[in-house]
């Protein structure tokens, strides 16, 4: 019984120490290949070391994919009607999290680690990363019609991706957009709506 309660009460507190926001360190917004150099290196990347990335590393990252480069608060990457409409979810070992560009922050959504949900046949071990591109309609004005926002939020997460698979590219990470993975349980770890459409994801990591 002793040991009973001692599994539950470690659950519990590891529970708690992951039910928290993570504050990510200022990107920096240097370094790097050159653009030219970062397209001559891009290749798509099946097998990962299993090196965490560190916290800068997230933060460089996830500016680089859709974060705000401007005093007016716009993005890296563009998006119809300006409605940044892309999400980034960020699964980790410990759980997952939703990137909050404005303060910095990844917002905690769940304990699960749903990285194996999408984790390609080709790959040998989980990557240390994964990233789920994520649409939200309901960030358009309510007069354009649902499938419009469908598809520009189809060409908006592409634009994401892109920018994902250069930085990987110039940083020596390795990555390969994707649209296979475990949609209906994903969506229910994610919380989304029916308004929310995921689209992509990356697994991220350094390359075997």
């Amino acid at each position: 019984m002793k040991k009973l309660f001692f599994i539950a009460f470690a659950s519990l507190v590891a529970t708690i120490l992951y039910a928290q926001d993570i504050n990510l360190p200022t990107p920096v917004k240097t370094g790097g290949l050159s653009v030219m150099e970062a397209l001559n290196k891009r290749q798509s990347t099946d097998n990962f070391k299993e090196t965490d990335l560190t916290d800068q590393q997230l933060s460089n990252l996830l500016w680089a994919a859709n974060g705000i480069n401007r005093d007016n608060g716009k993005r890296t990457a563009p998006s119809a009607l300006n409605s940044q409409d892309v999400d980034i979810y960020v699964a980790l070992a410990n759980g997952v999290y939703k990137y909050d560009a404005a303060n910095l922050k990844l917002i905690f959504v769940s304990s699960e680690d749903c990285r194996k949900l999408a984790q390609s046949p080709k790959n040998s071990t989980l990557p240390p990363c994964m990233l789920y591109l994520v649409a939200d309609g309901s960030k358009y004005p309510s007069n354009i019609p649902a499938e419009h926002t469908a598809d520009m939020g189809r060409i908006d997460v592409g634009i994401v991706s892109q920018n994902i698979s250069i930085f990987c590219a110039a940083t020596g990470l390795g990555t390969r957009p994707r649209a296979s993975m475990k949609q209906e349980e994903l969506r229910q770890i994610l919380k989304l709506n029916e308004r929310q459409l995921l689209l992509l994801n990356h697994p991220i990591g350094y390359p075997l």
